[in-house]
This record gives structure tokens, sequence and C-alpha cells, in this order.
């Protein structure tokens, strides 16, 4: 480490430098020439590293644009045929994976409906890889790593400290199962509101940066946006929404406490009170205006409602996104969810407060992925890249 006050040894200036060019590209395409007004490094010094870069094909230089006077300028971008980002997300009723190039494009995805509440880590981390192998097999791209999302309060050194839906994976350390398993890093592990809020971010600026993600799954969860960063607590436990308490002696728990948000807004006892086998046709319910699923749907975004209004009430964030099947179910849900929020949040009513992910239940797993390439692209130096052939 360089002692304070001492000048930067000649790695640690290029280190900083090659992330002023990827940080940079990440925002936007541009020439050398731009790189170079937009970064405040000399044309020479711009000019060595996108070579280094493209060298390891995470960048790659356009043709000339046509016109203008003088030599033109060559654009260049990081590279989408470079290496890619996988995301998983290991959820209670289903495990997914997806692929994003370094540009941030899905390139592949594959959710599979299996119950996991039952299964132990052996067998929840087998199937989590086999999903993973599929679309890394029909990206055909060299893996830079890996991130995983999980429905439980996830350590620093990436164990699963609390996950009550998951029992049999509660004191693991899931990602590097999935690393031994996939032979390559899991370079992020964490819970899957905290990575659909990051998603969130990246792929709505219009939501501003602050707010709070709210994830709809058999769990209800919270991702806290501060300033466009996350915001975990002293512990990493701040966001548990789903076991903020509604009635004081209302059902039972998985959390070993009573009333939660989650045991009346949780997808578990939302298609119970709706009658319905899944969300298919819970929304296919809604749509036909069937009595009992617009009650059910009513109930549980009041529920959540009370729930989030103690929330927003005590970190005064302003403005919601709602993700997971609270996506799925917006318009239903929204009427409801609006009336308890403007009862009891002490804030002013703010116009737009609610807004829908537009990544819908994918966010968590997209997140995963996203958070590799934020890792990845903000120090490249800092990451293995693998070769490329």
């Amino acid at each position: 480490m360089t002692a304070p006050g001492a000048p930067a040894g000649q790695q640690t200036v290029r280190r900083h430098n090659l992330s002023l060019i990827t940080t940079a590209l990440a925002a936007a395409p541009s020439s050398r020439a731009e790189l170079a007004q937009r970064t405040g490094l000399t044309k020479a010094t711009v000019s060595s590293l996108v070579d280094d870069l493209i060298t390891r094909a995470i960048v790659v230089e356009g043709e000339p644009a046509n016109g203008g006077v003088g030599r033109p300028a060559r654009p260049v971008r990081l590279d989408p045929d470079g290496p890619v980002a996988l995301g998983v997300e290991i959820n209670v009723d289903y495990t997914a994976a997806c692929v994003l190039d370094l540009t941030g494009e899905l390139r592949c995805y594959q959710r599979h409906v299996v119950e996991n509440r039952a299964n132990g880590a052996a067998e929840v981390i087998e199937q989590a890889a086999a999903v993973a192998r599929a679309v890394l097999a029909e990206a055909g791209q060299p893996l830079l790593g890996a991130g995983l999302a999980l429905p439980g309060v996830v350590a620093d050194d990436g164990t699963l400290l609390r996950a009550p839906n998951l029992p049999g994976l509660a004191g693991a350390r899931p990602g590097m199962q999935l690393a031994d398993a996939l032979g390559a890093p899991v370079l992020v592990v964490d819970n899957e509101a905290n990575l659909g809020a990051l998603a969130s971010l990246r792929a709505d600026p219009a939501a501003g940066p602050d707010f709070v993600y709210v994830s709809g799954e058999i769990g209800v969860g919270a991702g806290l946006v501060v300033a466009g960063k996350l915001f975990r607590g002293a512990s990493g436990f701040a966001g548990e929404l789903g076991h903020v308490v509604v009635t004081q002696d209302g059902p039972d728990c998985g959390c070993g406490g009573r009333g939660c948000v989650e045991q009346y807004a949780g997808q578990d006892v939302l298609l119970r009170t709706a009658g319905q086998p899944d969300l298919e046709r819970l929304e296919a319910a809604v749509t036909a205006r069937d009595p009992a699923a617009l009650i059910a749907v009513a109930q549980a975004g009041s529920a959540l409602g009370v729930g989030l209004a103690s929330l927003l009430n005590v970190i005064d964030l302003p403005k919601v996104v709602l993700g997971g099947m609270y996506a799925r179910l917006f318009a239903a849900i929204t009427p409801p969810l609006t009336i308890q929020l403007n009862r009891r949040v002490l804030a002013p009513r703010r116009p737009g407060r609610l807004s829908r992910s537009p990544l819908g239940g994918d966010a968590a797993v997209r997140g995963a992925a996203g958070a590799v390439l934020d890792r990845a692209l903000s120090d490249p130096a800092g990451v293995d890249w693998p070769a490329i052939v």
C-alpha cells in the first residue's frame, strides 16, 4: 500500500488510469481524443491504455467516422464480443441465470421453476450450476466472473446468515460452492433485493439516486439506494421489509416473529388467498376481474403499504420501485398501497412516488451480473480477465 503523502508507484498510477478509461467507456463510447478530454490524461497515455485494453478484448475500436475536417476519429467502445458476466439467482421456488456482455446487454437468460425450500445446499447449488452452465454454453464467450443473488442476509465473507425460506442454505457459503461447481470465480454474493435495486438503478436512471426497491417473491425484501449507492446498515441487515411487523399478534413467521409483512403480502399467502396455483394464473384472474383475486391483491397491497410506510418514515426516501411479483401486479396492487402510504407516511406526498421496475422479476439476476461488470470496469487491473484465444 502506498504510504500517505508518498508518490504513487507506476503500477498504481496505471491501475488508476485504466479505471478512468473503462469507467468513461461504460458511460459512453468515445474516440481516443475525446477520452483524453474526458479523463484529463494525455493523448499518449490514453493511446497506450486503449491498445492494452484492445489486446485483452476489453475494448474495440471502430471504423473512422466519415466527414468533417482533419483525420477522422475512430470510436472506442467496450467490446460486446469480449468476456461476459454471469448472474445467478437462487430463490425459494426458482433458479435463474443470465449473461451480460461488457456493454451491459443481455445475451441469454434462463429461469427454471424448482422447489428449493426443502433441498440441502449441495442439491440447490448443483441445480444453480446446471442453469449457469446452460446460459454460458449459449453465450459462447469467455467468462469474466459470476455474481450470486440470494434471498437472505449475506455476510461480507459470503456466508448466508439468515434465510428463513431456504433453511438448507442457512450458514452455508453458496458463492464458494457455486465457484467450485463451475470452476470459475464468483466475484459478488449479495441479497437479491440489494442486487435488484442496483439493476433498477442501472436500467431506470429516471428513478433518481434515492429510492427503495421492493422485491416481492415468497419473501419480501427491500434494497435501499441513497445517493446512488446501496445502504446496508452496520451489519448488512438493512432492508428486511418482509419482517416489519404489521400486526403484533398476527401469524407466525419463519423469522421467529409474528405478524410480519411477509405473512400478509408474500407470494404464498397471496396465492392461497386468491385460490390460484401460480403467478401466471393469478395475473390472468386479476385481468379477468375475479373477485377473490382482486380481494387478495388488495389485502396484500394494504399490508405492504403499512410496512413500507413505517420504513419510509424512518429513512425518508422519496421513491419506491416495485419489483418481482409486485411489478407484475403493479396496476392492481398500486391503489391499496398508495392509500396506506398517503395515510401513514409523514413526508409530503410526492408525485410519481411509486413506479414499476422495468426489469420485472428479473432484476436480481441481472443485478448479480451487473455487479460483476461494475466491479471489473471500475478497476480492470484488479480482476483476472480471461485469456482470449
